[in-house]
């Protein structure tokens, strides 16, 4: 485990909702901007799934997001979900798709990320999982530039129907792309996506606006 803490979400379509995080150490990618290093580069804690589910209970109010670093590398984190199901959580999955969403249990909201060119992870995807995903989950592409949003719209027209028909939004998978900050001005991802008309939902970082100077645990 790499970090526990309580938040206010901060991506996705439930951000701004108050959050219990549970961050995992390890990952097996190395995406180019990614702002979580430490939760491979650092010394990690053991906890017990009891331990985790101690602090969760802490915050009956909120939502549960299991992130990393990869979750699924985890062979304990199944049970984790399992058990935060059992105590009728709304939990969070923030996985990188490179690993199997198929034992994930149904009722756990997956956030899969589809990584894009400049994240130097592209061809690590299980494109597999693009099946897995319903209505209720979320698919994120994290955008450094041009070339970054053609491939993925490009992609998305492969696999994602109707990505042009809002009367189609609530019944697939939603789809958010949020720039990478040092690379990407938001307001220009914003213009493309309405040159292009597609209904693709513009993520800005909620928690950077509320706390600028943290680099973790928020």
């Amino acid at each position: 485990m790499s970090e526990l803490f309580y938040s206010i979400q901060g991506e996705s379509t439930f951000a701004g909702y108050p959050c219990a995080f549970i961050r995992l150490a390890g990952c097996n990618l190395r995406c180019s901007y990614c702002d979580a290093r430490y939760t491979y580069e650092e010394k990690h804690r053991l906890l017990t799934v009891d331990e985790l589910l101690i602090f969760t209970r802490q915050h009956p109010a909120a939502l549960v997001q299991i992130t990393g670093g990869e979750p699924l590398q985890q062979e304990h984190v199944y049970f984790l979900l399992e058990e935060l199901m059992w105590d009728e959580r709304l939990v969070l999955l923030e996985t990188n798709g490179s690993i199997s969403l198929d034992r994930v249990p149904a009722d756990v909201v997956k956030i899969m990320d589809l990584k894009c060119p400049d994240s130097g992870m592209s061809e690590k995807m299980d494109l597999k999982n693009l099946k897995l995903l319903t209505p209720a989950d979320e698919l994120k592409c994290v955008i450094s530039s041009r070339r970054d949003y053609d491939w993925a719209v490009g992609m998305l027209h492969q696999h994602i129907p109707n990505l042009n028909n809002p009367a189609a939004i609530k019944n697939r998978v939603k789809v958010l792309f949020s720039p990478v900050t040092e690379q990407l001005e938001a307001s220009r991802l914003a213009q493309w996506l309405l040159d292009d008309g597609l209904q693709i939902r513009l993520q800005i970082q909620l928690h950077r606006i509320l706390w600028p100077q943290k680099t973790r645990g928020f």
